[in-house]
């Protein structure tokens, strides 16, 4: 039996443009111009990809992990004919149906009826298929009452519901789901799970990227684990996945986590700040893990009671807490310091996966002798921190708690 798809050297290189080799001032610019000099540009080239080969055989569900950036989507996209490889080539033997953005084939100005029969026939659906189809797509998505609405009053969720109807009812040989199910409620996330069983055992083939390793585990029988564009392991699933967490264990040590502020001439207090992941220096923390940030301070005069305020913010400036030493009965000192270092520990780190921003506060009982703004940030990335691994619903939770104890009393 021959694969339905084959990867063979597969690499992509995206060229960077760089404006000059350092930093130019207006004035620089200004006399560029004035001088008649060519502008000074610099090109990167940046492997997305490089030599990646693999096959797949029909009916297997293959999952696609690793860190964000190792080149996941890239593939994904090659592998739909978005884009084309720079080297290699891939061998299809089956239709591809892809989903790898919300909105993707779908025009905002149709209804959501319309746009079922733009996106059905750009998937390379027949309008005769897709009248087939269309109750169950239309009941799947849950968007009846919307079907003769543009689809710009559409939301995210809806037309994510939509798309995917679309995708999973065009019975294609091969179908393509990027972790674009983030976006959609822990219901329909469970429907689109169990459809994709369906799709799996109808002896159809599916190529799953996600960030949730307990979906992974339970829907793919084989995974490939990609790091910095290249294929680092392939095997059947818990054993990637194993070889994942191993990675972020590795990349924990790789990240140093301490930042340095001011000069030795400079005469603000702070020089220097570490964050540590389970007592490991590191720019990378653990959904779950014991989260310290430790600032180190030096001032001429003797503080008596040394005061923390740290406001920790998500890659939109929204605050996520915002807490000092003086909300916490016992944490402040009785013998006065002019040197030393002082931290917040997080026994357990609320934060679901994504990049957060720090200010920090430090001072003197209750006067800020320096403050810093967005001084640096640091990485959360996923975790399987519960037996099922399923995590609660993002839209409606700002932090995950862990520990919450559960009591039913019967009469």
């Amino acid at each position: 039996m021959n694969p339905i798809l084959e990867l063979h050297s597969v690499s992509k290189k995206f060229n960077i443009h760089h404006e000059g080799g350092s930093y130019l001032s207006l004035r620089d610019r200004i006399g560029d111009l004035v001088k008649f000099k060519k502008s000074r540009k610099s090109e990167e080239e940046f492997w997305a990809l490089k030599d990646i080969s693999f096959s797949i055989n029909p009916g297997e569900s293959i999952g696609i992990i690793g860190k964000n950036g190792a080149g996941k989507s890239t593939l994904l996209k090659i592998l739909s004919k978005i884009t084309p490889p720079t080297e290699g080539k891939i061998i299809s033997r089956g239709r591809i149906a892809s989903l790898l953005e919300v909105g993707t084939g779908f025009h905002p100005e149709l209804t959501g009826r319309e746009n079922v029969y733009l996106n059905g026939s750009i998937l390379g659906m027949r309008k005769r298929e897709i009248d087939k189809h269309f109750d169950a797509i239309i009941e799947f998505a849950g968007t009846e009452k919307f079907l003769d609405t543009p689809l710009k009053h559409y939301s995210s969720g809806m037309q994510l519901r939509l798309a995917f109807a679309v995708a999973a009812f065009l019975e294609p040989e091969i179908l393509v789901i990027d972790e674009v199910l983030a976006v959609g409620d822990v219901e329909f996330q469970k429907k689109c799970l169990r459809k994709m069983e369906d799709v799996s055992s109808s002896g159809r083939t599916i190529l799953f990227v996600s960030h949730n390793m307990s979906a992974v585990e339970s829907l793919c029988s084989k995974s490939v684990l990609l790091k910095n564009g290249q294929l680092e392991f392939i095997g059947n699933s818990s054993d990637t996945i194993q070889q994942y967490m191993n990675l972020m264990e590795e990349n924990l040590l790789s990240h140093t986590g301490v930042i340095l502020f001011n000069s030795d001439f400079s005469d603000k207090p702070i020089y220097k700040a570490e964050i540590l992941c389970d007592q490991k220096n590191s720019s990378n923390a653990y959904m779950g893990c014991r989260l310290e940030i430790k600032i180190y301070f030096k001032t001429e005069i003797s503080l008596d009671s040394p005061l923390l305020g740290i406001i920790i913010k998500d890659s939109q400036g929204i605050p996520m807490i915002g807490v000092n030493n003086r909300h916490y009965v016992g944490n402040l000192t009785s013998n006065a310091v002019s040197e030393g270092s002082i931290s917040m520990i997080i026994p357990y780190l609320p934060f679901f996966e994504g990049i957060y921003h720090v200010d920090i506060h430090f001072g003197n009982a209750f006067v800020d002798i320096e403050v810093l703004r967005d001084c640096f940030q640091f990485t959360v990335e996923p975790a399987k921190f519960t037996s099922t691994g399923e995590m609660p619903d993002k839209k409606i939770n700002r932090l995950f708690i862990n520990d919450i104890a559960w009591q039913l009393d019967a009469k």
